[in-house]
């Protein structure tokens, strides 16, 4: 049987189709457009992601036995507010992830609610990005449309109404709203009286490999597919990617160099951070995980290359870095302001320690290591409570570069694992559709026997002393840096 994987990610919708055995058939990837509104704003409109998702789909199995497709499921960016009205219509464009409007509405959450209440309600504190401050910023900001929510929804969801008819999410993805207890697995009802919602305007909740429906009829005939075909739940963007390295059960660790850059710890107990400096998050695979979250990972180098160096040519660039953990430039990561640990979307990037001999090498390097030397500060909480982490399996558009895989196995320590497919959410949609539709008993099982481990990078003892000594510079820089960009934030 074959299984459509959809990783709908920030900047394009990537789709995939596996069979039972876990080997990928076709990929597929629609781009969307992003709109920046505002400074700091970041939106989108679903009906694009819907549109070029369905296009990719019939994209994707235009040279497949159509009949052998059993299911669909998802991995999706987390967090961004969808709002439909009571006909399903779209309220407005989705807020999403990275959109940093809402500094008022989670100092709220944060300071009068009390970061100790929130944590009793639904194991986190509130982040900018975070779907409950949306609703917030939405519901004195844009009143009128506030009165028109019939329901609310995150971004994949929103593909799994349209291809199902059911309004529905998963607790992983719903674990990034603040409106979750995650502990119980319910919608927390002092945050929906804190928001403003009802249960009756929250969807359904499922657990990832479960079935939440069938293919529509007119949509599968539109496709040439059986309106048998089963729609599963999916999960968040990290979840979908841990499931897709196999990073499932307990003690398990994934790093993500995606868009945004993250750390996701599997574990089969509930736990939370005293700081709540990482999110305490429900699994895909039906357990729990801690994760800390970077707003801006491959997006640095991205920006960096292509609008600052006007270039495509990422490997070109990286081949002549040599001095690792000798560098002098350090590059703080935050374009978008920062989630975890400081919570601080007033953040914002910077190059440190230039001279007038830096050379073009150094600044590309540094933006690698900042980036890394950022996801090890959420490496550095979890350490903090005792949890050991001896290697990491790696996914993301990042993991192509094998001298950023070697970065990150010195600046952390860590034994890094590659697997054969980099698909990271696409492909943990795909398990996570396999699973539902049976093929296999668990999420556990099925990723035990789907991913396979293809090269190791180990760490190098001079190299992990060179860095460290770096780390430690570089941990300085935000809390010198932290009142200025406050106050640049002011005289805005």
């Amino acid at each position: 049987m074959l299984y459509i994987g959809v990783d709908l990610g920030t900047s394009a919708v990537k789709l995939l189709l596996m069979d039972e055995t876990g080997k990928i058939h076709n990929i597929v990837s629609k781009e969307y457009p992003l709109y920046f509104v505002h400074p700091g704003w970041s939106e989108q409109k679903p009906e694009d992601w819907y549109a070029q998702t369905l296009a990719g789909i019939e994209e994707l199995i235009s040279n497949c036995k159509k009949g052998d497709i059993a299911g669909i499921s998802f991995g999706g960016q987390m967090h961004g507010l969808v709002a439909l009205d009571a006909k399903d219509n779209v309220i407005r464009p989705a807020i999403l992830w990275n959109d940093g409007r809402t500094g008022k509405e989670t100092d709220y959450l944060n300071q009068v609610i009390g970061k100790e209440k929130l944590s009793e309600y639904t194991a986190n504190i509130a982040f900018a990005g975070f779907t409950a401050p949306k609703i917030l910023w939405m519901k004195e900001q844009e009143p009128e449309n506030f009165v028109r929510i019939a329901k609310i929804m995150l971004p994949k969801d929103y593909l799994a109404y349209r291809l199902s008819g059911v309004h529905c999410t998963d607790y992983s993805d719903a674990s990034g709203m603040l409106l979750l207890d995650v502990k119980n697995k319910c919608w927390s009802k002092e945050m929906m009286e804190i928001c403003g919602v009802s249960e009756e305007q929250l969807p359904k909740l499922y657990e990832s490999y479960e079935v939440v429906g069938t293919l529509q009829p007119d949509i599968a005939g539109k496709l040439g597919l059986s309106s048998d075909v089963k729609i599963i739940a999916g999960a968040g963007d990290n979840a979908a990617a841990a499931v897709g390295t196999g990073t499932v059960g307990d003690g398990m660790c994934n790093i993500s160099l995606g868009t945004s850059g993250t750390i996701f710890i599997s574990s089969k107990t509930f736990g939370v951070d005293k700081n709540n400096a990482l999110h305490s998050f429900a699994h895909a695979d039906g357990y729990y995980h801690l994760m800390g979250c970077m707003l801006s990972a491959a997006s640095c180098n991205r920006w960096w290359m292509e609008q600052i160096l006007k270039t495509t040519e990422y490997v070109k660039e990286q081949e002549n870095i040599v001095k690792l953990g000798e560098n002098k430039v350090f590059y703080l990561p935050y374009l978008m302001g920062e989630r975890s640990p400081h919570n601080d979307p007033k953040a914002r990037a910077t190059f440190t320690g230039m001279t007038m001999d830096t050379t073009r090498e150094e600044m590309t390097q540094a933006v690698l290591e900042g980036v890394t030397f950022g996801l090890r500060d959420s490496l550095e909480v979890a350490r903090s409570l005792g949890i050991k982490i001896e290697r990491t399996k790696i996914c993301g558009g990042g993991a192509k570069s094998m001298l950023w895989k070697k970065i990150i196995a010195n600046v952390m320590n860590l034994t890094v694992d590659v697997i054969e497919s980099e698909e990271g959410p696409g492909y943990g949609g795909a398990i996570l559709a396999a699973v539902g539709c049976g093929e296999f008993s668990s999420v556990e099982e099925a990723a035990g026997k789907l991913v396979k481990i293809i090269d190791t990078i180990e760490p190098e003892p001079k190299l992990v002393e060179k860095y460290e000594e770096r780390y430690q510079k570089f941990r300085r820089i935000y809390p010198t840096m932290k009142e200025l960009f406050h106050t640049l934030a002011e005289n805005k």
